[in-house]
Parts: C-alpha cells; sequence; structure tokens
C-alpha cells in the first residue's frame, strides 16, 4: 500500500499509522515526505468479519471523535482522536458486518464512486464544503487529513449557507453518471431529467424494500408501498434537481478550521429536502442555525423553501431506514414503520416536534422523542 500511495501522489511515504477497518477496507493515516497529512482507504483482500472489524473505538475515517461511523461507508477525510473504526452511533457503514444476509458489493466501486461523488460536488463552485480527492484508484483512496473541531454558531451557519449553495448548482437531471453505493451496498443512479418522486420511489425505494423485506412483516411491505403508490401526491411541489451529498447524517459533517466539511457522499442529483431530513435522522449539532441560515440563504436567492417540507421529512428519512434495516436487521424497524405513517400522515399525533428557534429541538427525530 505504501508503494501504491507513493506512486498516485508522486511523493514517498515516510509513516503509515492504522486506524481500523470497515467493511472491505482498512483505513490509516499517513504523513508524506513533504510534511503533508493524509487520510488512506485500502481494499483488504476479503470481506471483514464481525470480530475481525474495527479498532479500539473512535471514529471510522473521517465520522469524528464522537464515536460515529460514516454512513456513507466508505470512509472520509481523517480526522484526530480516533483510533478506530468500529463503533457507530447510528450511522448506515458500520465496520462489523450485521446484514442479516442482504447481499454486498463493496470493493473497488466504493472507491470510484466516493471519489467521483465529492469530486462532483467541488464542482458546485468556490466554497463548497468537500475535500479534494488527492488520489484514488481500484485499491486505494487519499484524502487530506483534517483536524476535526467543535460546532460553534458561525460554522453552523457558515454550512447553511454552503449547503444551500451547492444545492443551488442543479445538475439537471436526478441520479448521477457513475454507480452508487450507500455503505457497501449499490444505489441506482440512472439518470432521469423527470420527475422526482418517481425516481425516488424506483430507484431508492423499491430496491431497498426488497432487500429490507427479510426483516419486515407483510404490513410492512404493504406500508411503504403504500407511500409508494401515493408518492406524487406525498412529495410536494415540483423542484429543480439539487445537487446533494446524499447520506448527510451528522457523522458525516465533519466540523474542521471554523467550518463543516461533508464527507462519505452517496452523491447524486435528488431532492434538497433529503439532505435536510438526513441531517435530522439522528440529531446534529446547532441543527436549528443551520437550518436557519440555509432557509435564509434560499430565499435570498428567490428558491424559498418550499410548505410543508417539514412534514414530508419523514418520507426522506424512508430510504435511509431501509437502508437501515436491510443492513442491520429489525432493530429499525419500528422506526421505518413509523416514517411510514408519518409520512402518509396516519395514526395518532406523531410523537416528534420541530422548532427553528428552540436550540434543544429536533427535526422529526421521532423515535427517540418518545
Amino acid at each position: 500500500m505504501r508503494e501504491r500511495v507513493a506512486a498516485l501522489l508522486g511523493t514517498p511515504v515516510e509513516r503509515i499509522a492504522g486506524l481500523g477497518s470497515s467493511h472491505a477496507w482498512t483505513l490509516h493515516r499517513a504523513t508524506l515526505s513533504d510534511g503533508r497529512e493524509v487520510f488512506i482507504k485500502a481494499l483488504t483482500d476479503r470481506p471483514l468479519d464481525a470480530g475481525a472489524a474495527g479498532g479500539a473505538g473512535g471514529a471510522e475515517g473521517a465520522g469524528g471523535a464522537s464515536g460515529a461511523e460514516g454512513a456513507g461507508g466508505s470512509g472520509g477525510a481523517g480526522v484526530a482522536g480516533g483510533s478506530g473504526g468500529a463503533a457507530r452511533s447510528g450511522g448506515l457503514g458500520a465496520a462489523a458486518d450485521r446484514s442479516g444476509g442482504a447481499d454486498r458489493s463493496g470493493g473497488a466501486g466504493v472507491f470510484a464512486a466516493e471519489a467521483a461523488g465529492l469530486r462532483w460536488l467541488g464542482e458546485a463552485g468556490d466554497g463548497t464544503p468537500v475535500p479534494e480527492v488527492l488520489a484514488s484508484d481500484d485499491r486505494v483512496l487519499v484524502l487530506p487529513w483534517l483536524e476535526q473541531g467543535a460546532a460553534g454558531p458561525e460554522a453552523a451557519e457558515r454550512f447553511g449557507r454552503e449547503l444551500d449553495a451547492m444545492h443551488a448548482a442543479s445538475p439537471g437531471a436526478f441520479g448521477a453518471p457513475w454507480d452508487g453505493f450507500i455503505a457497501d451496498l449499490p444505489l441506482d443512479n440512472t439518470l432521469d431529467g423527470g420527475d422526482w418522486s418517481a425516481w425516488y420511489a424506483e430507484r431508492r425505494l423499491e430496491p431497498f424494500l426488497r432487500r429490507a423485506s427479510r426483516s419486515l412483516s407483510r404490513d410492512d411491505v404493504a406500508l411503504v408501498e403504500r407511500v409508494m403508490g401515493r408518492i406524487g401526491g406525498l412529495a410536494g411541489p415540483a423542484e429543480p434537481s439539487a445537487r446533494i451529498h446524499g447520506d448527510l447524517w451528522s457523522g458525516n459533517v465533519l466540523w474542521t478550521d471554523g467550518r463543516a466539511m461533508l464527507i462519505d457522499p452517496a452523491a447524486h442529483g435528488g431532492h434538497r429536502e433529503t439532505d435536510l431530513a438526513m441531517l435530522a435522522l439522528f440529531g446534529t449539532p446547532m441543527l436549528n442555525r443551520i437550518l436557519a441560515a440555509y432557509a435564509g440563504a434560499a430565499r435570498e436567492r428567490g428558491a424559498p423553501l418550499a410548505d410543508g417540507w417539514r412534514e414530508r421529512v419523514p418520507l426522506h428519512q424512508l430510504h435511509p431506514l431501509l437502508v437501515h434495516v436491510a443492513l442491520f436487521g429489525g432493530s429499525y424497524r419500528s422506526a421505518l414503520v413509523e416514517a411510514a405513517s408519518a409520512a402518509l400522515g396516519a395514526g395518532a399525533e406523531p410523537r416528534f416536534r420541530f422548532d427553528l428557534v428552540t436550540p434543544q429541538s429536533w427535526l422529526f427525530v421521532f423515535w427517540k422523542m418518545r
């Protein structure tokens, strides 16, 4: 690996330290001969078993020192403070394979998708909060090492504005011109210039409902199918495609040097509400400041968030919850069922609240606010 990285970068590697493992790849921090620190993800020769995964706790790649592992599943720009990758607090890309038999792809395609996604997000313009891809091939991915800091009010507001600017750089279609992954599961990124709701049902919900069905009852499956059948009426007003991260849970937001940097993307042309919903899925520091700054920036450019976007958050959370069920089994079933019911407006009064003003409130993290 040392020789491969040196050849890709054109710079000798002086030191490499292991940071643990995730899925079929290992994670490393390296020092180059020119003094730069880099993060390396390297493909292993075989998938990890549950006992071998991870290190001594801490964060995987760029998930941070919080113990959360990046949901994009591929690790990201490295951070200081973590010594391994097994610990997780809700992300999709758990280091141990607890998939319950779900078909896995992974491998070199994940690296290609991550590199393509980061570069493509960066095409939104100067100031886009993504790290540079230093090098990649079918065996390794090399990103800058980013020292982790704390989230602050100014950084949160800056992130909200920068996220809106990234979304505003519409790619002109839903999907992406490369094969996608979330964790090490494949994503259908077929490009479509038509309606987002139909694309979402066909390319995100239906494939992962099939994957998750082994952990769901017939009634559960039928409930999600009801959402899919009514998707056109549930999705809100039509919007142009947005350049979205696609897996923007809090573990994929790295706070560093007074700003947020986005890592581990499942990037594609999608709906901007998807990223906002994902930020809320497991709670993000200073979420209300982020959302307020985002909403303000969107209004200023003449593209305010559509009425009812808060109520549509469960609809956008259905896909990542289906991914969780596919990867980790029935422990996420109740969250999925509740999100589907909320998306349909069915059942009793929902068990969540949303308030842009109250700092302690979270957005639709409804199964954690009983």
